[in-house]
């Protein structure tokens, strides 16, 4: 009489097991069935998706191509603007760095940066000719009445080359230099662009500062 629980016990487990196996044999194929139901789905509209993929990808470069071009012309008519001398003179300090910037990057070259700004250490910015050299701008946007003087460009001059590590130095101005600037600038050799010589390098009709 003792052995007949131990019997329906294990008649139980057998039972449970039974049941267990049928419900994963039914997940299993319910899951074969969906994918098979899936990849049917999948290749009878391959055609239909291939043309939404490749319908969103030509409005995405349509999208992009037009903020270039956008961009393109707006960049194409800011250096447009800057080729009239008038157009620096209505300048502040800070348009006046940027558009020395364009004027640089116009001219071919590369890494140019506006740095001016508190403690620039006398470089508004900062650029690599087409020939490789580093140089530094410092940009005086002064009124004609107001001159470049000694103690701007030594401020230049004792900074450009171990400071920034550049190789040669630019003062760019809308009026001019005093005579003693000059002079000091002609001695260490740093490039005075004064208001004439910035409307030749804007128009075009003038070679590059640094050249």
């Amino acid at each position: 009489m003792a052995r007949k629980p131990a019997r329906r016990r294990s008649a139980a487990r057998r039972t449970q097991a039974r049941n267990h196996g049928i419900v994963l044999f039914t997940l299993a194929t319910a899951g074969v069935i969906l994918a098979a139901l899936l990849i049917g789905w999948l290749l009878h509209h391959l055609v239909l998706l291939v043309g939404l993929l490749a319908a969103a990808l030509v409005v995405a470069l349509a999208v992009v191509r037009g903020r270039v071009a956008a961009s393109r012309r707006e960049h194409e008519g800011h250096i447009a603007q800057l080729r009239h001398i008038g157009a620096f003179l209505a300048m502040g300090p800070t348009e006046f760095e940027h558009a020395l910037a364009v004027l640089c990057r116009r001219d071919g070259c590369t890494k140019v940066t506006v740095v001016g700004g508190a403690g620039d250490l006398a470089a508004d910015v900062l650029a690599t000719t087409p020939a490789g050299q580093r140089i530094l701008i410092q940009a005086k946007r002064y009124g004609p009445k107001t001159l470049v003087g000694s103690q701007d460009v030594q401020k230049v001059n004792g900074t450009y080359r171990d400071v920034h590590r550049c190789d040669l130095a630019l003062v760019v101005t809308t009026s001019t230099f005093t005579k003693a600037a000059a002079a000091f600038c002609a001695q260490v050799g740093i490039r005075t662009v004064d208001r004439r010589a910035l409307a030749l390098w804007a128009e075009g009709t003038g070679r590059p500062p640094w050249s």
